[in-house]
């Protein structure tokens, strides 16, 4: 991935700089400065694809709970960041045959907190900035017109147009087809959104995804909730889902 590497290269380099400092003001040794730059260095290049995760799952969330599985990512990347480095630190200073002071680490937690809750903004919009790069600001290209539904040993070619819905069948998916016709295939809801995402399908309710062109009409349903028709068919569109009720009022764009 060419974000995590950007990353991880920029974050080397300002270890190495800060080590480069240490040693020209003359504090510690070198090699104590390099354990301890790049204890942290290495622990945050494991942790590194914690953002990406979040916005690749949280991408058609609205926008508090975005921001809530954001704060929560970003202080267990903080624990996870300490809890990492804490060990390597120890393991490489046993190495050497030094004692690693493990009290003047977990005192200092509530400074590094605030410094991981930085870096993992900074992740954030270092994967933003080079998800753009990367497309050159053009709009990501346009989905095949074709899906290939794997049901069982049979391989079922359908169009997109031709998908109304997807349901959630623990360990498979099921999809509702415009002829009747109820293919199964092994994966979850949530792959499969990933994969249809740019195709116009949205996630209504845990266990639905629907195909936005295929839309006919909504009727409310009381307590913020609506029922999608599509096509002669029904299907929940849950409250906790407001930007595909957003998408769904405006038209698919």
């Amino acid at each position: 991935m060419i974000g995590w590497l950007v990353i991880t290269i920029g974050a080397g380099a300002v270890c190495l700089l800060n080590v480069l400092g240490f040693t020209q003001g003359g504090r510690g040794r070198v090699v104590e400065h390099l354990v301890l730059e790049g204890s942290s260095w290495l622990a945050i290049t494991l942790l590194a694809w914690t953002p990406w995760a979040v916005l690749r799952t949280t991408r058609a969330w609205s926008w508090p709970m975005r921001l809530g599985a954001h704060v929560a990512a970003a202080l267990m990347f903080s624990v996870l960041h300490v809890g990492l480095f804490i060990l390597f630190r120890a393991m490489a200073f046993a190495g050497l045959g030094q004692a690693y002071d493990l009290s003047a680490a977990v005192g200092g937690y509530r400074y590094e907190v605030w410094k991981d809750l930085v870096a993992y903004a900074l992740l954030v919009g270092g994967y933003l900035l080079v998800d753009v790069l990367d497309r050159g600001g053009e709009p990501a290209p346009a989905a095949a017109q074709v899906f290939d539904i794997r049901d069982g040993a049979r391989l079922v070619r359908v169009r997109l147009d031709d998908i109304l819905a997807v349901t959630s069948a623990g360990n498979y998916v099921e999809f509702r087809l415009r002829d009747g016709r109820r293919p199964m295939m092994r994966g979850s809801l949530a792959a499969l959104e990933a994969e249809l995402g740019t195709a116009d399908f949205l996630r209504t309710h845990r266990s639905w995804l629907v195909n936005a062109r295929a839309v006919t009409g909504l009727t409310p349903e009381g307590s913020g909730d609506y029922s999608v028709s599509l096509d002669g068919m029904e299907a929940p569109l849950s409250r906790r889902y407001p930007e595909a009720l957003k998408r769904l009022r405006m038209g698919a764009s």
